[in-house]
């Protein structure tokens, strides 16, 4: 979901713009940036980017800032980590923007919403998933890439849809019976195609996705 500034009060802008800022810079410090030094991993992170950018044009939508789409967090996140993963996505939201999906004073809150909050869901989703579950190659595609992309997608859809209450842009009410419950659906659909992805990746080119690792997954399984 990505909310156009005529939903975002100025306040609202002022104050995602500090913390995106933040956020950003943080980014520049502690990224791994010398795994794009890989002209495979280069190439890998920007095909996702112009992936991603076609796909979030592509959105169904009644009312402004209510749009559902592939999101594409999980995938992300288990392809380059979540820093680079977070890199990409805000590359993708500047490509819609600049094709005019999206006004500039949006991209802050758009960056924190569609970016950052979402995959670091997915970072948690993944280090519970190690933490908790034993390290099965099916355990990381169904729990992990399936189910993780899911939970993904809905959770944050739970927080765009409580950032609109919160800024009065729609009523809670409104929310609760008109949109979270199409989460759902979109949840299914994103488990389907993340999971699919990162699928054929695992089986075809496991070093496309760093979250994956033979001698824990494989090896004595």
């Amino acid at each position: 979901m990505d909310i156009p500034a005529s939903l975002i009060p100025m306040s609202w802008q002022w104050a995602s713009l500090v913390v995106a800022a933040a956020v950003l810079y943080r980014l520049f410090r502690e990224a791994p940036w010398t795994r794009l030094a890989v002209s495979t991993q280069l190439h890998l992170l920007l095909g996702l980017v112009v992936c991603l950018t076609l796909l979030w044009t592509l959105k169904a939508g009644v009312k402004p800032g209510l749009n559902l789409h592939f999101l594409g967090a999980m995938a992300a996140t288990l392809m380059f980590g979540p820093a680079l993963a977070t890199v990409a996505l805000g590359l993708a939201l500047i490509g819609i923007t600049v094709n005019g999906s999206l006004d500039w004073q949006a991209w802050p809150l758009d960056f924190l919403l569609m970016a950052v909050v979402p995959i670091q869901i997915a970072r948690l989703w993944l280090s519970g998933i190690e933490r908790y579950l034993p390290a099965h190659f099916f355990v990381f595609i169904f729990v992990v890439a399936f189910v993780g992309s899911a939970v993904t997608v809905m959770l944050q859809g739970v927080v765009a849809a409580a950032l609109l209450a919160l800024m009065g842009a729609y009523p809670a009410a409104f929310l609760v019976s008109d949109y979270l419950p199409y989460l759902l659906l979109l949840g299914f659909s994103e488990a389907w195609m993340s999971g699919a992805a990162i699928t054929l990746m695992v089986v075809y080119r496991p070093d496309w996705v760093s979250a994956f690792d033979d001698r824990r997954y494989l090896i004595d399984k």
